[in-house]
């Protein structure tokens, strides 16, 4: 397979990501040349790398393209996950990730010319910040260049879901490159102005946005400021962050394994299946949607799997990565993600940001006590959700839950049921179209029935 630029990161003219036979690249161009000695020779690199706050590379002698200075070969990110995928932990974290990095590159004359989102990756358990063409020589002290950016990427996010509702981290999606100040600003009316961190950097900082809007950035970066004020700002960016605190409600699906109707010899036989299933499939990274806490999600990342689990409940994706953290875990990452409206490739020319199915395809897909929830919640036909999980993975592991279980009998409570064909034998029908079924098993003292397929 020949070279082929990643388009993700086309608008940096200091260089571009690349991949060549199945490896990705990071190509230097000569424009960037003074900054990348400059990050390798100070110690920067060395102090960022030795603490997990930067992706490691190696320089090879792949030719790259057209203008290169370097070719290096960052470390692997096994999953590309996104800022309106993140739960509010992570947003946080990443955050916070981002001003360090900041201040340690100060201590060597240099900072970060952006502060972008998307600039941060969940690599082993933790954020680590993958960009490592955004560092730029600072021989004076002047304002930092992505403070705004830092605000719409982190602050007007964080806040909004704190002080506001979860939801509208959505907005994320619909402004790729962060939300704007005055509609945060107006967002946050009220209480907030209490607080003086997010008086100055949200309310604030939207007005003299307005007022300045004709400035040009040459003007900004021309302008010299003492050192003690730059680093009065970034402080102030991390006090205000740190404040920042989500408490959720209770939702049902945060607590979902609290209320089941699975009884511990149920819970013990379904997991004994899905490990027998997941020896069989032998695969090499698995997605569990629909995988709440992470419970089962737990079963293939302890077998050293390269797990992701996706959830839609932003409480469960919360514990999901709290539990990641306090455990020290590597190999689960816990996304935020509702399979009735999965993440679509975003930017310019649809390119930019990749949709779910573009990530894939794993392994192995998980979707346990789900079925129902898709086919009967939101009215997708059984084999509908056969032909869109057959394009996420080789093999599938998947649980029946029939009409007479309790669960599926909450969902028929308040409305009509029209679903004729939700029963085993139209779940075997509709997924047989796209699979072929390895062996299923029933969990005990249960109504309901795991399987193992193949795509076709």
């Amino acid at each position: 397979m020949p070279k082929q630029k990643l388009s993700s990161s086309f608008r940096d003219p200091s260089g571009f990501v690349y991949s060549d036979r199945g490896k990705i690249y990071r190509q230097v161009n000569s424009y960037y040349k003074d900054e990348y000695d400059k990050l390798m020779s100070s110690g920067l690199y060395d102090e960022l790398t030795s603490n997990g706050w930067l992706v490691k590379h190696k320089e090879v002698s792949n030719t790259g393209h057209p203008g290169a200075y370097k070719v290096i070969q960052p470390e692997k990110v096994s999953f590309i996950s996104y800022p309106y995928e993140w739960c509010f932990s992570q947003l946080k974290d990443a955050a916070l990730l981002t001003l360090e990095v900041q201040k340690t590159a100060m201590k060597y004359g240099m900072g970060l010319k952006d502060a972008s989102a998307y600039n941060i990756q969940f690599h082993t358990g933790r954020p680590v910040f993958i960009d490592t063409l955004s560092f730029e020589i600072s021989d004076k002290p002047k304002p930092w260049v992505a403070y705004r950016q830092y605000c719409q990427h982190f602050l007007a996010p964080l806040l909004l879901v704190a002080k506001k509702d979860m939801g509208l981290a959505k907005l994320l999606r619909d402004y790729i490159d962060g939300i704007p100040l005055d509609m945060a600003a107006d967002l946050l009316r009220g209480r907030s102005r209490l607080s003086f961190g997010v008086n100055l950097h949200i309310h604030l900082h939207a007005r003299m946005q307005r007022r300045h809007a004709d400035t040009s950035g040459k003007q900004i970066e021309e302008k010299t400021i003492r050192q003690s004020s730059l680093v009065g700002i970034i402080n102030s960016l991390e006090k205000t962050t740190r404040k920042i605190d989500w408490q959720p409600d209770r939702t049902e699906w945060g607590e979902y394994y609290n209320f089941t109707n699975y009884s511990d010899k149920s819970f013990h036989a379904k997991k004994k299946i899905i490990e027998k299933f997941i020896a069989k499939a032998k695969p090499k990274t698995v997605w569990d949607l629909g995988a709440n806490n992470g419970l089962f999600s737990r079963i293939a990342s302890d077998k050293a799997i390269r797990t992701v689990a996706f959830d839609n409940d932003p409480v469960a994706v919360e514990a999901n990565y709290l539990h990641i953290k306090e455990k020290g875990e590597t190999r689960i990452r816990a996304v935020l993600m509702d399979l009735t409206n999965p993440s679509p490739a975003l930017g310019w020319a649809h390119d930019e940001r990749q949709s779910l199915e573009q990530r894939g395809p794993a392994g192995l897909v998980m979707a346990l006590a789900l079925i129902h929830h898709l086919a009967i919640s939101n009215n997708v036909p059984l084999a509908e959700v056969a032909r869109y999980f057959s394009r996420l993975g080789k093999y599938l592991i998947i649980e029946f839950v029939p009409k007479d279980d309790s669960q599926v009998q909450k969902l028929l409570a308040t409305r009509k049921d029209i679903f004729g064909d939700y029963n085993q034998a139209g779940f075997e029908k509709s997924f047989g179209q796209y699979y072929n079924l390895l062996e299923a098993a029933k969990v005990k003292s249960s109504k309901r029935t795991i399987y193992l397929f193949k795509a076709k």
